[in-house]
């Protein structure tokens, strides 16, 4: 099983991911236990899937008990350009790395079920993919299997490649040799925890969502509280501060595939552009992208919060008939937007 091994991570090499290593499905015995507590906490806020499934999210034998063996690996999606750029343009929108192009699932799927279909024709067996859509912690698992740690900031990085990468798992009821897990490396380090506009941290290794600026923007329906809002700045899809901060990301490893190369006119939108998309413009210049998911209503909202934040009158009356628009969060958020901008005048 050795040969086989080392063939599977050439393939996976091959393939484009940077790196791959194997764990059992026990290999992460006390994340349960980290799970019950951050639920318990309500760090994850409306996010009831989190809840639901409980018993295979914080269990991956209970997910598939045939399995023998969980193949982790890492894709890069490390950015040619300084994400934190953008944050100084406050007529500009700032969107997550990941964000910038085409869905990062789909790509890393399809990457996955190829990998998984040499695995099979090798050696049989059978397989199941995942990439961030079941109850498959992801980021435990690859620690376990030696990708990387998590850091203070709950992402996976490595000493190897940094931080900016996609996780994608392969169960496979094949027993393959695992590795060793990783430790950790942030030493002192707390970069991460002390540029969070929002201070999302309650203490290392720990988030509370409720106060992230990648879960209020992305995964939180409704008005955002007020005193949120202001700290938000431009960041209208997901926030990449903790990410683009980390020392680790000096071995940054170049994305091999182009499709995760930021486009042109998502590096930094006009924000005046963005706040007048209606449904079916949303929906047109977002195909295909992860963004789609969010719906214009919520979108549209966030652009408010952003231009309420730029402190550019400018921006009245482009925003003014948003004030009477169809969905009562942009409403809100457009109203909010009013007031804030009318001060500046």
């Amino acid at each position: 099983m050795s040969d086989l091994k080392a063939r599977l991570i050439e393939t996976a090499l091959a393939e484009g991911f940077v790196a791959a290593r194997i764990c059992r499905p026990d290999a992460i015995p006390k994340v349960s236990e980290r799970l019950k507590a951050f639920l318990e906490a309500g760090y994850h806020g409306q996010m009831n899937w989190m809840a639901e499934r409980v018993a295979w999210r914080g269990d991956p034998t209970a997910l598939w008990p045939e399995a023998h063996s969980v193949i982790m690996l890492a894709e890069s999606y490390s950015p040619e350009h300084d994400p934190l750029t953008v944050l100084e343009h406050t007529d500009r929108a700032a969107i997550s790395v990941y964000a910038q192009n085409r869905d990062y699932h789909d790509l890393v799927k399809k990457r996955l079920k190829r990998v998984g279909r040499w695995l099979i024709d090798q050696a049989g067996g059978e397989i199941k993919v995942f990439v961030d859509t079941a109850p498959v912690m992801e980021k435990p698992l690859a620690q376990a299997a030696g990708l990387g740690w998590q850091g203070k900031h709950t992402n996976l990085l490595s000493r190897d490649f940094g931080n900016w990468v996609f996780l994608g798992a392969i169960f496979t009821t094949l027993e393959l040799e695992p590795d060793q897990p990783e430790g950790d490396h942030c030493g002192s380090c707390r970069a991460c925890l002390d540029i969070c506009p929002t201070d999302a941290f309650p203490a290392p290794y720990q988030l509370d969502a409720r106060r992230c600026i990648s879960y209020l923007t992305i995964e939180h329906k409704g008005p955002i509280e007020e005193d949120l809002r202001s700290l938000m700045g431009n960041r209208i899809y997901g926030c990449d501060d903790c990410l683009a901060v980390c020392p680790w990301n000096k071995f940054a490893v170049a994305a091999s595939d182009t499709r995760y190369a930021a486009q042109d006119d998502l590096k930094a939108p006009k924000l005046a552009e963005l706040v007048k998309l209606d449904d079916a413009g949303f929906r047109a210049k977002f195909s295909g992208s992860p963004i789609k998911r969010i719906g214009r209503d919520r979108f549209v909202r966030n652009v408010l919060y952003a231009i309420g934040n730029s402190g550019d009158p400018g921006f009245l009356e482009i925003i003014r008939p948003l004030a009477a628009d169809l969905d009562a969060t942009v409403q809100d958020a457009a109203r909010w937007a009013l007031v804030r901008l009318s001060s500046f005048k």
